[in-house]
């Protein structure tokens, strides 16, 4: 029992330390920040807004997604600073203007955790993760029941692929989906049929619609097919890169360009890598 207290005893110690230099460095964090905006900062760091950083908040996510998709660990410990270098500066500044400061942002998230978490911090009782999602939804639901649509709420500034995916989960919770991929399918085959007559007619503005719509299908069907659309296109972007830099330093290894090479020299190198993957 004594052994057990003790080792109760050093866990606690040790967690206090842990808090304590967490707290410390991002403290020295915010410091920092803020000594950029200064007067006597960086005058770069002093013209930016709430709003001037959008872009640049969206690369970093995106530098992210790509260090985890290369399981890149010394590049995600790397691209998460950027993330939270963001998420601080956006928070400085909105104090700066009287928004709302980085004390706000946290206690609003803890609060938002621990609310969407009643089997944790509650008496909820759950079975699985599917009760727990359903538990989620229905306080998020709550949460924001003032909106008029179900629709609201799903950023605007998403990527199409992702902003479709949202859109097509969201009404499927309400009803409105097919019954199997099979269906799902048939609807890919119908616009894609459409989108054959429209290139046909030569209608640019149909043919725009119609290829909208063809994608918006396949999107639909990689959710009942339980793929992430938006990896997919991220996977094959990357053999797409791999074969034809296969293609590059083949020529290059000859001394020649791929300017002065025929297309049917370029299909046979690009088979060539598709055999070495």
């Amino acid at each position: 029992m004594c052994k057990n207290k003790s080792h109760i005893k050093n866990n606690i110690k040790t967690q206090i330390n842990e808090y304590n230099t967490i707290s410390k460095s991002f403290c020295e964090l915010i410091k920092i920040i803020r000594t950029l905006r200064s007067p006597e900062g960086c005058p770069w760091d002093r013209e930016q807004t709430l709003y001037s950083l959008k872009n640049h908040f969206i690369e970093e996510a995106y530098e992210l997604v790509d260090a985890l998709d290369n399981r890149d660990i010394d590049n995600i410990k790397e691209e998460l600073g950027d993330l939270l270098l963001h998420i601080v500066i956006h928070s400085v500044i909105a104090e700066e203007d009287g928004y709302f400061t980085i004390n706000e942002v946290i206690q609003e998230i803890s609060e938002k955790l621990i609310r969407r978490h009643p089997h944790v911090f509650a008496d909820t009782k759950v079975k699985n993760t599917a009760e727990v999602m359903k538990n989620w939804e229905a306080i998020k639901s709550e949460e924001g029941k003032k909106k008029k649509s179900v629709l609201n709420g799903i950023p605007k500034g998403l990527p199409s692929v992702q902003h479709s995916q949202k859109l097509q989960k969201k009404a499927s919770k309400k009803g409105f989906d097919w019954n199997s991929a099979e269906d799902c399918l048939k609807k890919v085959d119908e616009e894609y049929s459409e989108l054959k007559d429209s290139i046909r007619s030569g209608d640019k503005s149909d043919i725009q619609h119609e290829l909208g719509d063809a994608l918006f299908a396949l999107i639909n069907l990689s959710r009942f097919l339980e793929i992430d659309a938006d990896e997919a296109l991220r996977n094959v972007n990357k053999r797409f890169t791999e074969r034809f830099t296969h293609i590059e330093k083949s020529l290059a290894e000859k001394g020649r360009s791929l300017e002065k090479t025929s297309l049917k020299e370029m299909e046979a190198l690009w088979q060539e890598a598709k055999k070495e993957k």
